[in-house]
C-alpha cells in the first residue's frame, strides 16, 4: 500500500536511514537515482552537495530545511527540496519490508516555474531597453526643437522625420506585443477554418511587390502539383507569410530573387502527419549556424543595428513561431552560403 501511494506522486521521494542509505524511493525518483538504489549511500546516486548537507543537518537533529537546487542529469531541472526527519518505522517497497527510515526527501519540480520567472525578467529587461532608446531620442529632439533649433527649418524637418520613425517603431512594438499576447492566450485552441495557402501567398505578395521591385528582387512563387486546403486561421497565416516574405526582401541581396515554393508533403518532419509546406528563400548574408536556434526568441536579432534601422521590433519571428504552433505546425530554418536562407513552414492538413 505504501509503495503504491508513493508511486502515484509525481515528485521524486526518497527515504533514507540513519546512515544516509536509500531504503525506499518512488518511481519518479528512479529517474534521478537509478533503479539499483536500495541500501546504497545517497552520495553514490546523487552527488549534489546542498542535498547531502541538508540530509546531514536533519540527521543531526536540526530543523527541516527547504531550499532550491538545480540538477543537470539526465536533463537540466530545478527542484524545491524538502528534507525532514520521520518517525522510524518499517515500510514496504515492492512487497518487501525494508529497514526503518530516518529521513524523508521530497524534490518538487519547479523547472517550468523557474524558466517562466527567468523569461519574465528577461522580457521586462528587453522591453525596457527597446522602449528607452526611442523615448530618449524623442525627448532629446523635442528639447532641441524647443530651444536652439526652434527657428531652424532644415533641422526641424530632419528631426521631425527621425521622431516619426522612432514613434512608428514604438507603435509597431506595441502592436507586435498585443499580437503575441493574443496568440499565446489562444494557442491551445486549434483553428478550424479552411485556408488555401496559394491564395494567402498571392494576397501577401501583391502589396509587397513594389518594395521588392524597388530592390530589383522578383518574388517567384512556385505551386508544385495539387496543393490541398488546410485547417487554419486566414488572418494569422497572412501575418506569418507577410512577415517571412517581407524579411526575405529586407535582408536579401539586391537583384536576387525571393522564391516561394508551395507543395504537399506526405510527412511533416518531427510530426509525422501529411501536410503542406511553404519554403521562402532569399540570397542574403547567411545566418551563423549557432544563431539559428535563437532567431525565434523575443527581441533577438542577428544584426541589431540593421534591424532597428529598418524599424524591426525583434518580435516578428517569435510571432511567426507561436502562430505556426497554434496551427500545430512546424517552422524549420536553414542558412547556407551557396543555397541562401530558407524559412519553411509546415502545416498539417
Amino acid at each position: 500500500m505504501e509503495s503504491a501511494i508513493l508511486n502515484t506522486l509525481p515528485d521524486p521521494i526518497i527515504l533514507l536511514n540513519e546512515n544516509r542509505e536509500v531504503v525506499g524511493a518512488n518511481s519518479a525518483a528512479e529517474d534521478l537515482i537509478g533503479e539499483a538504489y536500495l541500501n546504497r549511500e545517497l552520495a553514490f546516486s546523487l552527488r549534489h552537495p546542498d542535498l547531502l548537507a541538508a540530509v546531514d543537518t536533519v540527521l543531526n537533529g536540526a530543523e527541516p530545511d527547504v531550499t532550491r537546487i538545480s540538477m543537470s542529469h539526465p536533463v537540466p531541472r530545478s527542484f524545491e527540496m524538502y528534507v525532514t526527519a520521520i518517525v522510524k518505522s518499517g515500510h514496504e517497497i515492492a512487497g518487501v519490508t525494508q529497514e526503518p527510515a530516518s529521513v524523508l526527501v521530497v524534490l518538487h519540480d519547479v523547472t517550468t516555474a523557474t524558466h517562466a520567472e527567468e523569461f519574465r525578467k528577461d522580457f521586462i529587461a528587453n522591453l525596457s531597453h527597446e522602449l528607452r532608446s526611442p523615448l530618449s531620442s524623442l525627448l532629446g529632439f523635442i528639447e532641441t526643437l524647443q530651444g536652439t533649433a526652434q527657428d531652424d527649418l532644415d533641422t526641424r524637418k530632419r528631426f521631425l522625420a527621425i521622431m516619426q520613425h522612432e514613434a512608428n517603431r514604438m507603435r509597431s512594438l506595441i502592436d507586435d506585443l498585443l499580437s503575441l499576447a493574443k496568440i499565446e492566450a489562444n494557442e491551445h485552441i486549434r483553428p478550424d477554418g479552411v485556408v488555401h495557402l496559394k491564395n494567402v501567398i498571392a494576397m501577401v505578395c501583391e502589396p509587397l511587390a513594389p518594395k521588392a521591385e524597388g530592390r530589383h528582387m522578383p518574388i517567384d512563387v512556385d505551386v508544385r502539383g495539387d496543393v490541398p486546403a488546410i485547417n487554419g486561421d486566414h488572418n494569422e497565416l497572412f501575418q506569418v507569410f507577410n512577415n517571412l516574405i517581407d524579411n526575405a526582401i529586407k535582408y536579401g541581396e539586391e537583384k536576387t530573387p525571393v522564391t516561394v515554393v508551395i507543395e504537399a508533403v506526405d510527412r511533416i518532419p518531427h510530426i509525422g502527419t501529411p501536410g503542406v509546406s511553404v519554403a521562402i528563400t532569399n540570397q542574403g548574408e547567411p545566418i551563423p549556424m549557432e544563431q539559428i536556434p535563437r532567431l525565434t526568441e523575443r527581441f533577438y536579432r542577428v544584426d541589431e543595428g540593421r534591424s532597428r534601422s529598418m524599424g524591426g521590433t525583434g518580435l516578428g519571428l517569435a510571432i511567426v513561431k507561436h502562430m505556426v504552433n497554434h496551427h500545430r505546425g512546424r517552422l524549420a530554418i536553414e542558412s547556407l552560403p551557396e543555397k541562401g536562407t530558407t524559412f519553411t513552414v509546415f502545416l498539417p492538413l
